[in-house]
């Protein structure tokens, strides 16, 4: 069960308050941030709310007045006085912006990843048509697994994150059809070469380490996937990652109201 802070929707137009409406699988984007600490902390919040804009741009869902408006709402429902370890989200149709806070999840040791047959829609950006993967998700306990998004037999990205694959002392990324997050995004130069290829289900067992990066999970040490079986055999750049993660959590400035 999920434990919401809060979940409030405004009318773009006016951004007087209506009730509140998730809008999954409707027409739009959202983010999701962490915000932890007090006084509070947003990690990568600006890249966060400017990948939003950038992708409300693409589905022509952005005016002069939506970053300010957002900027607003969520001035309004944060506190400088609270403590957080909270998921802040964000989504936006053409007609609401819908704001939510609900508990950060701590993650479990033995971290399974269970593979499904399913490409997002537009996939290259943050939609919110989830249908289908928050069907699946509601099936699974998201302190110890997540979804891995497969087509034609290829790896794309977790229902939640970013994949990274080792082998051999070098890193993997999926070469397209994925959504590159803002956690993914904002470590990726400090992280170094990160190499392109398309990941086959089939050539799974030649990976040393498969570690998810998402702004809800930070950095995850994937244990196993059961079908086709696959077991981690080290954890060394697990260990690397989490350390420049953990240093971008350090440095993260205040959120000024």
């Amino acid at each position: 069960m999920v434990t919401y802070l809060l979940k409030k929707s405004y009318q773009r137009k006016d951004i007087k308050e209506i009730k509140f409406n998730d809008l999954w699988n409707s027409n739009g984007v959202f983010t999701t941030m962490w915000i932890f600490g007090n006084p509070p902390k947003i990690l990568f919040f600006k890249k966060h709310i400017d990948n939003l804009i950038k992708s409300l741009k693409v589905y022509k869902l952005n005016n002069s007045h939506t970053k300010k408006n957002i900027l607003k709402i969520i001035k309004l429902n944060l506190s400088k006085n609270k403590k957080y370890n909270h998921l802040l989200r964000v989504a936006v149709n053409n007609k609401i912006i819908s704001i939510s806070l609900r508990k950060k999840i701590s993650i479990k040791k033995k971290f399974k990843l269970k593979l499904l047959n399913y490409k997002r829609i537009k996939p290259e950006y943050k939609n919110l048509k989830y249908k289908k993967i928050l069907k699946h998700l509601s099936k699974l306990d998201p302190s110890i697994s997540d979804i891995g998004l497969c087509v034609n037999n290829k790896i794309l990205e977790s229902a939640t994150s970013n994949i990274l694959f080792v082998k051999n002392d070098k890193i993997f990324s999926p070469v397209s059809k994925f959504y590159k997050g803002t956690t993914f995004k904002s470590l990726e130069k400090k992280i170094g070469s990160i190499i392109k290829k398309d990941i086959f289900i089939k050539n799974l067992q030649s990976f040393d380490e498969i570690i998810l990066v998402g702004s809800g999970k930070g950095v995850v040490s994937v244990n196993y996937i059961k079908t086709p079986y696959w077991c981690k055999k080290s954890s060394k750049y697990y260990r690397f990652i989490s350390k420049i993660y953990h240093e971008a959590v350090t440095n993260c400035p205040r959120y000024y109201s």
